[in-house]
């Protein structure tokens, strides 16, 4: 009769698959935990909605070798100074505008979505929307009418979406507090608008 050998067991492999499991659960615990401080809104790497208050460019940090969001001067959107409840009122609803939209059917946001047309994550600071001073203006025209204006080098047209006044600057709200999140330098070599300090 021979001698079963110890790791060859079933109740060995049972007992291994039992405590791996257990390990790799508590394990998922702990990382669920600590996803959700790096991505709530008002934590390290987002900033809260009332950033929309200030003016968001981006910088080279050679120790991270990336680019950075770095908040600047206080620059309210649209010249309205908003508070923080005020702010995540209108950064929601321009999210929510997004959704209804369905930008990701051609959009990403933060490399999610469908690749026909540019990402959104940093569009805030694209080079081709103008100087701050026009920037937000020329958005708001874009996104009510964007059949009649050429805004990418693919020769692409966004159709135009029946957005109203109010959802643009509600989206351009959205799309400047995204502008701010840290995004470990993604999409990679972005290159923001000149802003003078």
């Amino acid at each position: 009769m021979s001698k079963e050998i110890w790791w060859a067991s079933e109740s060995f492999w049972r007992k291994n698959a039992i405590w791996i499991t257990a390990g790799s659960f508590l394990v998922l615990i702990f990382l669920t935990f600590d996803t959700v401080s790096q991505i709530t809104a008002g934590g390290k790497r987002v900033p809260g909605y009332s950033v929309i208050n200030h003016r968001i460019t981006y910088e080279f940090d050679e120790s991270r070798n990336m680019q950075v969001p770095v908040i600047g001067v206080e620059e309210p959107l649209f010249g309205q100074k908003l508070t923080e409840e005020e702010a995540q009122a209108l950064v929601t609803r321009g999210k929510l505008t997004t959704q209804a939209k369905n930008c990701m059917n051609c959009h990403t946001l933060l490399g999610n979505g469908a690749y026909y047309a540019p990402d959104l994550t940093k569009s805030w600071l694209d080079q081709s929307w103008g100087s701050k001073d026009i920037r937000e203006q020329e958005m708001v025209d874009f996104l009510m009418n964007p059949q009649d204006r050429l805004h990418n080098g693919l020769g692409r047209r966004m159709p135009n979406l029946n957005i109203t006044e109010e959802e643009a600057r509600a989206t351009i709200a959205f799309l400047k507090w995204m502008s701010s999140i840290d995004t470990n330098g993604f999409p990679a070599n972005f290159v923001s608008i000149d802003q003078e300090n």
